[in-house]
């Protein structure tokens, strides 16, 4: 079968579309035929080295296909089945065997594409709105790349959850497309001084929570775009990684709270990730969640992929079509 690897770190010239033994389920694992695997910053991140992995190794870790086969164990998988799944090293391959209970099923009423775009970018959004900072009402909410794949569905959490969003995009198309998606107010943040103009649209208070995907380039403005005891919530590394800081700096912002999150240890079991997963796809069944599908590529240029993601120039989510 045909998959992407790579057998060292670099930019996305390592990877290689090769063919390689397809797998078979072990116990408490299903075999599923690959529809589409999703492409994510995290891919880039294992393929560059900043998050270390055993090599050569399969690159991607989220996808949708059927269920072709069944391992000993599983009760609750049947042959046919269409699944979703965002923690399965090699992702980006016709074939992977994926752990039953790290996987949910999809409903017909939610398209395989979509279902990809909800497995890992979705399950991000909803815990940062629902859980990280659980937003409300009274709460004024800073987004950086809003239009992104995470940004677009944060948004709209978001507003659905009754906070004031202030979207930082980097083009004028993108402000556009936040705009429709409901943020109150878009921030321009290559353009100016974001912790100024945070301030200015909220009668000098600051953000509640700031919700950065960017990382060392943006994460001093975070700070200081956030009101006393705000919360920074720095879920990404789009820039690099946020450097070591003293932590006097929380101190002399106000008594700040900071968090690196990561999507796993938000549904650490599988009655949470059941719980998200149908959570979301009420909302795209009802209506209520749009998910942009930015590009479609075929599994053979995985590398152009991740290019056109790293290049910020994309909106929504990208997919690989196996």
């Amino acid at each position: 079968m045909k998959a992407v690897r790579f057998r060292t770190t670099g930019g996305p010239e390592v990877l290689e579309h090769v063919d390689i033994d397809a797998p078979t389920p072990g116990p408490g694992q299903v075999l599923v035929d690959v529809e589409y695997a999703g492409v994510n910053f995290i891919d880039t991140y294992h393929r560059s080295g900043l998050y270390p992995m055993p090599l050569p190794s399969g690159n991607g870790l989220e996808g949708v296909g059927t269920v072709s086969a069944i391992g000993d164990g599983v009760t609750d998988r049947q042959v046919g089945q269409r699944i979703a799944w965002a923690d399965t090293v090699g992702s980006y391959a016709e074939q992977v065997a994926v752990r039953a209970d790290r996987s949910f099923v999809v409903p017909d009423g939610v398209d395989s594409p979509t279902a990809c775009a909800l497995a890992l970018q979705g399950m991000t959004a909803h815990y940062l709105a629902f859980s990280t900072f659980p937003l409300g009402a009274e709460h004024t909410a800073l987004i950086y790349a809003a239009a992104g794949g995470v940004g677009r569905i944060l948004v709209q959490l978001a507003v659905q959850r009754g906070a004031r969003v202030l979207a930082c995009t980097s083009t004028e198309a993108k402000a556009d497309a936040v705009r429709a998606l409901g943020a109150h107010e878009v921030i321009a943040y290559r353009d100016v001084d974001v912790a100024a103009r945070v301030r200015e649209l909220t009668d000098g208070v600051g953000a509640d929570v700031v919700y950065d995907s960017v990382g060392a380039a943006t994460w001093q403005s975070s700070l200081d775009s956030l009101r006393p005891r705000g919360t920074g919530v720095f879920y990404g590394n789009a820039s690099g990684p946020v450097p070591p800081f003293d932590l006097q700096e929380l101190n002399k912002r106000g008594s700040l709270f900071v968090t690196r999150p990561k999507l796993f240890d938000y549904v650490a079991t599988e009655a949470e990730l059941a719980s998200r997963a149908a959570s979301l796809h009420r909302l795209v069944t009802s209506g209520d969640l749009k998910v942009d599908i930015h590009a479609t590529y075929p599994l053979a240029e995985a590398a152009q992929a991740q290019r056109d993601l790293e290049s910020g120039a994309t909106a929504g989510k990208l997919l690989l079509k196996v």
